[in-house]
């Protein structure tokens, strides 16, 4: 979807481009592949590669081995792949019901429980609850206290570990890989019941698979190069410089958010997203009901028609009534990313400026 840059006036607007700090799809925002897995992409799409002495050998030999398990030895084949829901879509058009719990925004966004106990036993009175959702890091808020559920479920001992049912998704969109357009994910379940297992791989049967070359991609996420192997200095120097480019990017994003007076950032901990707190003074709030719009969703239309910096306002995801933020990715390269921050700044200042 094109912007427009003039008002209805037809004047132009006082910014030369728009910087979308909206989405997560990195290589989109500038972020660089990562070289081995576009090599073994592009021996998989392309055979004839193979015999090209330009291409190591531990890059033919994942791509041989994908190709094998491939009907006609082709990646145009169809693979199976169960798809990742988007939760809350899935339970409406089911006619479930969708239980919310707030995280502890004071604490880095961690859970607290016994706010998950308060929803869960609010939730009792209508319905009778049957799964806990977990986003780890979290989005949008990018809080992370990373544990591994079926290491945890597990060490609870088979009264547990024999009966607690546990789904688990990951994808190659996100983290170092940022491979959004493959569209490569997977699920791991654990004790499922019987009967729901036949159900779902029926239901997985009937839907067409995700791209294939996600599934490779996939492949090679799970299964990246050994020490030893010709690739592996190249993908772990690339892997580091990619992380360490976004571990910056985060503290840069919250040292000058937190310069902002009325703007509050906790560390971005885990993900490329922060979920910063703003103050909306009451006129703002104010003109934005008169006008049908949540406050934040106002402050972020008026950050765009006067800045360019397309954002995502906080009501969008759901926040404790009389609280406002939006949601911003980090990913624009560093020297975009500092023109934003300052822009945002700039902006806020102004804002509260208007409407104090």
């Amino acid at each position: 979807m094109k912007y427009n840059m003039t008002t209805a006036q037809g004047a132009k607007k006082p910014f030369s481009e728009v910087i979308k700090a909206n989405i997560g799809d990195a290589h989109a925002m500038g972020q660089r592949p990562i070289t081995f897995l576009r090599q073994v992409l592009a021996l998989c799409t392309y055979p004839e590669l193979l015999n090209d002495n330009k291409f190591p050998e531990d890059a033919k030999n994942r791509a041989r081995r994908i190709l094998q398990s491939c009907g006609g030895g082709s990646i145009a084949a169809r693979g199976v792949l169960a798809q990742y829901p988007l939760y809350s879509a899935a339970l409406a058009d089911l006619g479930a019901v969708q239980i919310n719990y707030y995280l502890s925004e004071e604490r880095c966004w961690s859970l607290d429980v016994s706010e998950l106990r308060r929803a869960l036993n609010e939730a009792r009175q209508d319905c009778c609850p049957r799964a806990l959702c977990i986003i780890n890091p979290g989005n949008p808020t990018d809080g992370c206290e990373f544990h591994s559920f079926k290491k945890v479920l597990f060490e609870m001992g088979p009264k547990y570990s024999d009966t607690v049912e546990l789904a688990s998704f990951h994808s190659t969109s996100k983290c170092y890989m940022g491979e959004c357009g493959f569209r490569g994910g997977y699920m791991e379940v654990i004790n499922l019941d019987p009967e729901v297992k036949v159900q779902l791989t029926k239901l997985v049967s009937v839907r067409l698979c995700p791209p294939v070359p996600g599934q490779a991609l996939l492949d090679l996420v799970v299964n990246p190069p050994e020490p030893g192997e010709p690739s592996y200095a190249t993908f772990i120097k690339e892997r580091t410089a990619t992380l360490s480019d976004l571990a910056h990017k985060a503290e840069l994003t919250e040292q000058i958010l937190n310069t902002v007076p009325g703007i509050s950032c906790n560390p971005v901990q885990g993900a490329m997203y922060s979920f910063p707190r703003i103050n909306i003074p009451e006129r703002a709030v104010k003109e934005a009901k008169e006008k049908g719009q949540a406050p934040d969703m106002f402050y972020c239309m008026k950050l765009l028609e006067e800045t360019g910096i397309c954002l995502v306002p906080g009501s969008g995801f759901g926040q404790r009534e009389g609280t406002y933020h939006f949601r911003m990715t980090i990913l624009p390269p560093t020297d975009k990313l500092k023109i934003l921050l300052a822009k945002v700044k700039e902006f806020h200042q102004k804002f509260t400026e208007q409407y104090s």
